[in-house]
C-alpha cells in the first residue's frame, strides 16, 4: 500500500544536503509505516544484510562474524524474509558476546560498540527474532544505520546519512510495490 512517508524521508535528505544536518529524530515517521504487518521484518533484514555486505577490513572472530551473517542471510527474501530461527539466534548470541563489553559512566553504564557494521546485523537480528511488531524498534534501527558523528554538529543525519537514507526509500517503495502487487492478486 502507496504510502507518503518515503516522501517525508526525501524532505529530510534534501535537509541534509541543504542545510548540512538533520535532527536524528526526523526519522521518527518511519514508526507508522512500520505498523503495516511484515514490514518490520523485512527492515531488520535488509539492513542486517547492507550491514553485513559493507566493505572494510576486518580480523579473527570480526571476519567470523561477518562470514556467517553473509551465509545466513544470503538468500533471505527481503519482502517476505524466511531466516532459519536457531541459526538466526546462534549468530545474534555471538554477535552479541562479541561487544559485549560495558563502561561505567556516571549516569549509568555504556555498552561499548567496536564495530558498528556488527552491532547493525546484531540488532537487525534480535528485531527480526523477537520485535517486528515494535514500530519504535524499527525506527531506533534505522537511526542507528543513517546517524552519522560530525564534529561540528555531533550525532545527527548529515554527509553519508544523505545516502542510506536513500537506501531506505528505495526499499521502501519496493516494499510498498510488492504489496501492491501482492493486493491485487
Amino acid at each position: 500500500m502507496r504510502t507518503i512517508i518515503p516522501e517525508k524521508l526525501l524532505i529530510v535528505a534534501t535537509e541534509i544536503k541543504e542545510q548540512g544536518s538533520a535532527n536524528l529524530t526526523r526519522l521518527t515517521v518511519l514508526k507508522k509505516w512500520f505498523e503495516q504487518p511484515h514490514r518490520l521484518s523485512s527492515f531488520a533484514i535488509f539492513i542486517a544484510k547492507r550491514a553485513s555486505g559493507r566493505k572494510g577490513k576486518s580480523t579473527g572472530e570480526a571476519a567470523k562474524l561477518f562470514r556467517n551473517a553473509r551465509v545466513l542471510l544470503k538468500g533471505a527474501n527481503i519482502f517476505c524474509p524466511e531466516v532459519p530461527q536457531e541459526t538466526a539466534k546462534k549468530l545474534h548470541g555471538y554477535l552479541h558476546a562479541f561487544q559485549n563489553e560495558h563502561k561505567k559512566l556516571r549516569w549509568g553504564t555504556a555498552r561499548i560498540i567496536k564495530n558498528h557494521h556488527l552491532f547493525l546485523i546484531e540488532e537487525g537480528l534480535r528485531i527480526y527474532l523477537w520485535h517486528s511488531n515494535s514500530p519504535p524498534e524499527g525506527y531506533r534501527l534505522a537511526a542507528n544505520y543513517c546517524e552519522h558523528y560530525d564534529s561540528s554538529c555531533g550525532n545527527c543525519l548529515n554527509g553519508p546519512s544523505y545516502t542510506k537514507i536513500h537506501e531506505i526509500v528505495r526499499f521502501m517503495f519496493t516494499i510498498e510495490a510488492l504489496e501492491d502487487i501482492e493486493t491485487k492478486r
